[in-house]
């Protein structure tokens, strides 16, 4: 008789087997991608936190702030000249870390040992901007600053209204180019989830587009590239 055609394609097992390997793939890779995320979120939480405890050891050791200490030149370690009087817009022993003093905070906690920061050594450049190739920077590569200003969010009153100005106060800018809800993971592991009340907060003004409200703390489709505050 005839012969009978081998039939083609795959049996139900198959493409059981199949369905399981893509699962388990899927599986790792989004497991994968978790794991990075809360090690950024760790890592971004750990430096705030480091860079805290180095502004007030700088502080307690040497009772001044770090770029605007008027005697660094000559009892820290290599050291430049004190930043004002030439191209910055600041006070020394004024306890504000204001104008070319933001550059040379990094470069007195660095040379007093307090932080490791390779770009940060040098001699900063009176009156060149915050970058990353000055200044400390977090996991995705935004700069850091610290920085004595108000940029920062307020909460409104509890009754409604509009929300009170905020104190100018000396603070860590956190960097931008962080997903916003990676932010929101940090303060809730620094601080209290809100991104206007506690100590870790969003920026405001140019750096703060589209990350102001709490519903971008905490969505699954982040801002992209948003900043905080850490509030000392």
């Amino acid at each position: 008789g005839p012969m009978k055609r081998n039939q083609s394609g795959f049996t139900l097992v198959e493409i059981a087997i199949v369905l399981v390997i893509i699962g388990l793939l899927l599986g790792g890779i989004l497991k994968g991608q978790e794991l990075v995320q809360n090690a950024r979120v760790r890592n971004l939480a750990d430096q705030q936190n480091a860079v805290a405890a180095a502004y007030f050891a700088f502080q307690d050791r040497y009772r001044a702030l770090q770029g605007d200490y008027a005697q660094a030149n000559t009892n820290i370690p290599n050291v430049a000249t004190a930043p004002c009087g030439g191209g910055g817009a600041c006070v020394q022993g004024n306890s504000q870390i204001t104008g070319d003093e933001i550059l040379f905070a990094w470069h007195h906690l660095t040379n007093a040992g307090f932080i490791s920061c390779p770009v940060c050594a040098p001699s900063p450049t009176i009156g060149a901007a915050p970058s990353a190739a000055n200044s400390l920077v977090n996991a995705y590569n935004g700069f850091m600053i610290l920085e004595y200003d108000n940029d920062y969010a307020m909460a409104v009153p509890a009754g409604g209204g509009v929300a009170p100005p905020a104190p100018l106060i000396n603070h860590l800018k956190s960097g931008a180019q962080i997903p916003s809800n990676i932010l929101g993971e940090v303060d809730r592991k620094l601080d209290d989830g809100n991104p206007s009340t506690g100590k870790f907060r969003i920026i405001t003004g140019a750096g703060a587009a589209g990350c102001l409200s709490g519903a971008d703390w905490q969505s699954q489709n982040p801002v992209p590239s948003c900043e905080a505050v850490n509030l000392f």
